[in-house]
């Protein structure tokens, strides 16, 4: 059969009565909504419910698929332990989309399980549905730090390994909207809040999925979105077929973003493989990028691409400007892949013979020996956008009033502890959130007595 339905839902504890003790009233739209779709899903009489949930194992380079016969769990953390669940997992489902996955070298499985327990994130759904069906199993899914396309990716992967088994799927992509949407509410207002709001419900409500893949992240963090990779991973489920798309609800009412929709597949349809598309016309932007760089980052590019593809290390060529041969300064190598960093490497003072040296090996460091990421593939070399930062002499400052993230970098150094940011980042605003990351970076506490410079750059793309 394959993917006979998706559902867009959120998990708020206080939906379930136990939790709310009449709290709930206030999201009765949203409770009617899910209402349907639990009646909805009774009537397909699935026989799995694949549940995506941020609230499961997460891991920044890994999607974590819950392992074993099945998982139990409770709402006891939120004041009601008699509301209990015990599921069990579809396994050769489970093993299919793993196998698929290391077919494909595509970074998701059932390593890393930390916690057996189910998460609130798929128990609330699962509330409502078990209340009407109480057949099928699940398999439930984390998301990760991964970009959107590698969410849709595993969409993908899900919907293949299903049809190969011939089962009778529905989708459930767990996720709140903004935690950002009134002044009252636990987590504050931010303008990006109701934007986000206003337009994940527009694009989910016409079943749009292709701009799901246009949304920035720095966007999304600050609008203090739950759910967006969540959708993104059903999307791809559907990618290819036509889908009858209908909104039931949304609701703001708490601060936080209540969305309910529901996808019905209609047959296949050559417009819709949208990540196809994206990835097309990433190409593109990035050819086009590549030939407008600069000698700088065209060297760190060619730097990258030797030792990624044949592990050589290239040397500074005559052919180079003057300043990169005969010059010695900092530089920082920073690469991004779907929007996303992938690796960033660099030196605050000069540590090689001339500035294309330092370019040369700080390129190499930021495509493998970067400790936050794995070492960048091969197959990634097309999708890489790479910049570089030169950087000026430090000068030291009394306070963060003298700093201005667009024009300075910031280094904080406490002891033999030293953090540096780069100037112009997106998602940093304010000096003390620039120097509060420094801190974090060099592992600096607030309570210990340090000292901070800042520095200026010239950015090459």
């Amino acid at each position: 059969m394959g993917i006979i339905a998706g559902f867009m839902v959120p998990h708020p504890p206080m939906i379930v009565p136990d939790i709310g003790r009449g709290g709930e009233a206030q999201i009765e739209e949203t409770t009617k909504a899910y209402e349907r779709v639990a009646d909805e899903i009774a009537q397909l009489e699935p026989d799995t419910i694949v549940i995506t949930s941020p609230h499961s194992i997460m891991y920044a380079d890994y999607f974590h698929i819950s392992p074993g016969s099945g998982a139990s769990g409770s709402f006891a953390g939120f004041r009601a332990p008699g509301v209990r669940f015990d599921e069990r997992y579809d396994e050769e489902l489970v093993s299919r989309i793993c196998a698929l996955a290391d077919e494909e070298d595509f970074p998701a499985g059932t390593m890393g399980e930390r916690d057996s327990a189910l998460d609130h994130g798929t128990m609330v759904p699962l509330w409502f549905i078990r209340n009407k069906y109480k057949e099928g199993k699940i398999v439930r899914t984390g998301l990760s730090g991964l970009p959107l396309i590698d969410h849709y990716r595993l969409g993908m992967i899900i919907r293949s390994a299903v049809e190969a088994l011939d089962r009778r799927v529905v989708f459930v992509a767990s996720g709140d909207l903004s935690h950002k949407l009134q002044e009252y509410g636990p987590y504050g207002y931010v303008p990006e809040g109701p934007e986000y709001d206003e337009r994940i419900m527009d694009v989910m409500g016409r079943g749009a999925f292709g701009e799901l893949l246009d949304f920035d992240s720095s966007f999304c963090d600050k609008a203090a979105e739950c759910g967006h990779r969540s959708f993104v991973i059903m999307a791809g489920a559907l990618d290819g077929l036509s889908v009858r798309a209908e909104r039931l609800s949304h609701q703001d009412v708490t601060g936080v973003g209540y969305g309910i929709c529901t996808f019905y597949p209609d047959g296949a349809d050559e417009s819709r493989h949208f990540l196809d598309e994206k990835l097309a016309s990433i190409s593109k932007e990035l050819e086009a990028k590549r030939e407008g760089s600069d000698d700088y980052v065209k060297l760190a590019r060619r730097a990258v691409e030797a030792y990624v593809a044949r592990r050589e290390t290239i040397k500074p060529g005559s052919e180079l400007p003057d300043e990169m041969l005969t010059t010695r300064a900092g530089a920082f190598v920073s690469i991004h892949e779907h929007g996303e960093l992938r690796g960033c490497i660099g030196t605050i003072g000069p540590t090689r013979n001339c500035l294309a040296e330092e370019i040369i090996g700080n390129a190499i460091s930021a495509s493998t020996r970067d400790p936050r990421f794995s070492p960048i593939r091969p197959e990634e070399l097309p999708w890489l956008e790479i910049s570089v930062d030169v950087l000026g002499e430090p000068e030291d400052i009394d306070s963060e009033d003298e700093l201005d993230v667009k024009r300075y970098g910031v280094i904080v150094t406490s002891g033999r502890k030293r953090g540096l940011l780069l100037p112009d980042l997106d998602g940093v605003d304010s000096p003390q959130q620039q120097v509060d990351i420094a801190m974090q970076k060099g592992g600096i506490g607030r309570h210990e007595k340090y000292k901070l410079q800042r520095f200026e750059v010239i950015r090459h793309y």
